[in-house]
């Protein structure tokens, strides 16, 4: 009996190494990582963990190369491999970062034209005179060291809180960078024309002020300001067809917002809100709209606390065309938000639940969808659709 159970565990164990064997490298690769089928709505989808042993990942970023840049918010900024192996030494030459609370090294992108002139931009939280604050850098990498770095923006006043910093970086297909920015835990300085503060800002991507930034002339006011009346927006993106810039932020105990964003626009915080205060439930501001302030086109009460998002727009997944990816730290889930031109028509959740708290949503040029999960053994998974 021994022997027949030895000769059939035998076989089935040729059975695996030949099924893997068969299977082309990258493919070889994953099998091996783990990995599991998801249903959702329009598509069956593998989930597969490529790497782990992260420390509250933030951020990620694709090189044309095949290799990735990853943010820590402990400052560290990292390099992973074609193969998803992670190099043993952070990237040198950062600036000087303060981590503390929510605050550290935050987004990372790659400047649309990187093949041409190698830059690479950081959003961190930058120490100085009266605490620390949110920051832009740039710089080029050559092996693990950054060289060339630039400042090219840091938030004013600074102050010694620890939360809400924004941090997100989009670029536009006009030769401007965006960079997210909260109200740093202190509502009113969201509505301050003096104050970066609860604002997105708009620069020229070598940080000059460009001259239509709509502040500029207004006396007072901070000519970097692009938007003003934001509570902390940890989600960006360009949307592919439009070219408009979309954003969400988090609300107090209910309340977080995808926005549409325009120049110009005061986006209400904290004058009007759907959140409530904390623990109280109390309400906050004058109502949930105002004239002259902006409304989101999607709502969620109670919270997600969404972070990280991205637009599908790739032959990968070609019923989620067009979708909305937001990642929930709080609800830990990817929503995918249905469009219909500027209004949200539909929302899924997905991985509710079984891979954590979800801090950045990004897809790759090959289409291939990617989530970073927040956690001090924090994760990169790779989303890719099941073919039959």
């Amino acid at each position: 009996m021994q022997a027949l159970l030895h000769g059939f565990l035998s076989c089935r164990i040729v059975v695996a190494w030949l099924s893997l064997a068969l299977l082309p490298f990258s493919e070889l690769r994953l099998a091996q990582a783990d990995t599991y089928a998801v249903q959702s709505a329009k598509h069956v989808f593998q989930v597969n963990k490529v790497l782990d042993g992260l420390e509250n990942p933030w951020s990620m970023a694709f090189l044309p190369d095949g290799r990735m840049l990853i943010t820590e918010r402990a400052g560290r900024l990292r390099l992973v491999t074609k193969s998803f192996q992670l190099h043993p030494t952070p990237i040198a030459g950062l600036p000087k970062i303060k981590a503390a609370g929510q605050g550290g090294l935050f987004d990372v992108a790659i400047h649309p034209d990187y093949a041409v002139n190698g830059w690479i931009y950081w959003a961190y939280n930058e120490p100085g005179a009266g605490g620390w604050g949110t920051a832009l850098a740039r710089g080029k990498l050559q092996d693990t060291q950054m060289t060339s770095v630039e400042v090219l923006f840091s938030m004013r006043p600074k102050s010694r809180k620890n939360q809400h910093f924004g941090g997100r970086i989009v670029f536009d297909t006009g030769g401007f960078v965006y960079l997210t920015l909260g109200d740093r835990g202190d509502r009113d300085r969201a509505q301050k024309m003096d104050d970066h503060a609860g604002s997105v800002i708009r620069l020229h991507e070598d940080g000059r002020v460009p001259e239509n930034n709509p502040f500029v002339k207004l006396k007072g006011a901070l000519p970097e300001k692009w938007t003003l009346g934001n509570r902390n927006v940890q989600g960006a993106a360009l949307h592919p067809q439009t070219g408009k810039l979309w954003t969400h932020e988090h609300g107090p105990q209910g309340g977080d917002e995808v926005n549409l964003m325009s120049a110009g626009r005061n986006y209400g915080w904290p004058v009007v809100t759907h959140g409530a205060n904390y623990g109280l439930g109390t309400k906050i501001g004058e109502g949930q709209t105002k004239a002259g302030m902006a409304q989101a086109l999607k709502i969620w009460v109670p919270s997600i606390a969404p972070s990280g998002m991205a637009f599908v727009n790739s032959q990968e997944f070609p019923e989620w065309s067009g979708n909305l990816l937001v990642g929930s730290l709080r609800a830990q889930t990817l929503v995918r938000l249905e469009l219909d031109g500027d209004a949200v028509v539909g929302e899924e959740r997905l991985l509710v639940g079984q891979i954590g708290r979800i801090r950045d949503v990004r897809v790759a040029e090959d289409g291939l969808i990617y989530l970073l999960t927040d956690a001090p053994n924090g994760a990169l998974f790779q989303l890719a659709r099941t073919r039959h």
